[in-house]
């Protein structure tokens, strides 16, 4: 798989690990999305509550371009971003008017200031803390000022690739509350919640956060 320019590292080496993961799972995965109505979560809800109603969206980690499809349902301008090739196959042909771009989120393509609030469900999780720290930061500057992140992280203090469940292969970095708000405060962002979270959205315990870049 190619790496879209980035450099050769054992930290490359750990997401290629995920993403062909999903590669190999993205029927199934969508199979299993599509088993349920969609609905919005409550962090997702909050977070447009403090969005115009024509405001421009970033979905990071897309995938098939759930939220996404829904966001621009209702009407909000939305762009969804993945690293997946065969997710992004799969949204494409749902959602055919909808702007999904395959990048990293590490190396991502959009001009400054480009949008008034960036979505992160569960995408952030699949870097280590180092890198994920880096991206926060290299966020901001895709935001307009006092633009909103929101954003969903695995809790928890041991990191590592899960190998057995759903889609074996995954790398989960987990988080402590402290440490997360630290990480986000020094990436430029005011934090408005910070919840921890257990089996809403998804199984197991979550952290929520929801921040607004620094004016």
């Amino acid at each position: 798989m190619d790496r879209l320019g980035l450099a050769h590292d054992s930290t490359t080496q750990v997401v290629l690990q995920t993403i062909d993961a999903y590669e190999r799972s993205a029927k199934e995965c969508v199979a299993r999305w599509n088993k349920r109505r969609h609905r919005r979560s409550p962090l997702l809800a909050e977070w447009l509550t403090w969005l115009p109603t024509d405001a421009k969206l970033l979905d990071l980690g897309c995938g098939a371009g759930q939220d996404a499809g829904d966001l621009d349902r209702r009407g909000y301008r939305v762009v969804g971003v993945d690293r997946s090739s065969s997710l992004l196959s799969l949204g494409r042909r749902r959602f055919r008017a909808l702007p999904l771009v395959r990048a990293d989120l590490r190396q991502l393509p959009f001009r400054v200031k480009s949008f008034d609030g960036l979505w992160a469900a569960a995408s952030l999780i699949h870097l280590p803390k180092p890198v994920a720290r880096r991206v926060l930061t290299d966020l901001s500057k895709f935001i307009r000022p006092g633009g909103l992140l929101a954003a969903t992280m695995t809790y928890g203090v041991k990191s590592r690739i899960v190998t057995n469940g759903w889609v074996p292969g995954r790398y989960f970095a987990r988080w402590k509350k402290d440490e997360l708000s630290r990480a986000v405060g020094r990436a430029g962002w005011n934090i408005l919640q910070l919840q921890i979270i257990t089996n809403r959205e998804r199984k197991g315990r979550w952290l929520n956060v929801l921040a607004q870049k620094q004016i």
